[in-house]
């Protein structure tokens, strides 16, 4: 259980890790690096929990077959995150989230989370203990955001690419993982 709990939410991270990495090569003031990470922590632990309610609705509904389910969302979550990305979109996205407050931060928060939706969703139907992932969901979150906000202009573009790339393989590994241990019992 715990491997798949680390599976599970590693390449959040590495995601978090990547979307920050972006804001700090655009450059953003001390304050803005707070608030920045105060918003992603809340979105990157309020997601999974939106989607976990609604993964244990469908898990009680979907019974046997919940397994399967949440093993197809994290395939197609981790092809998902493999998908090139218009680059031109997704920076006047970061660079609009660096400056926005309000409810166009929220908008952009709930934009950014959408993977972690998932992820939720999937806890949700594999009755995993909710808490103890929002915590190290939250924990890992607010320490990947400062690391990728002080260190990205420094790493650089190729990198932040690669750590989605790397999140996207994890996930769809995972899924196919738990696929075999489902096909072996």
């Amino acid at each position: 259980m715990w491997l798949t709990l680390i599976g599970l939410i590693v390449p959040l991270g590495l995601d978090t890790f990547a979307v920050a990495a972006a804001l700090g090569i655009a450059g953003l003031k001390a304050r803005d690096r707070t608030r920045v990470t105060v918003l992603f922590t809340a979105f990157e632990v309020g997601m999974p929990l939106v989607g976990f309610l609604g993964g244990r609705v469908v898990g009680q509904v979907a019974g046997n077959a919940a397994d399967v389910i949440a093993i197809a969302i994290l395939i197609a979550v981790g092809l998902y995150m493999l998908r090139p990305t218009g680059d031109e979109r997704e920076e006047r996205r970061l660079t609009l989230l660096g400056r926005t407050r309000g409810w166009a931060a929220i908008a952009l928060g709930v934009s950014i989370s959408m993977d972690e939706l998932a992820i939720g969703f999937t806890i949700g139907l594999l009755g995993f203990p909710v808490i103890v992932i929002l915590v190290l969901i939250g924990v890992q979150t607010f320490i990947v955001t400062q690391l990728g906000l002080r260190l990205g202009q420094r790493l650089g573009e190729r990198v932040r690419e690669g750590a989605e790339r790397l999140a996207g393989i994890a996930l769809a590994g995972l899924g196919i993982v738990l696929a075999v241990e489902k096909l072996l019992h």
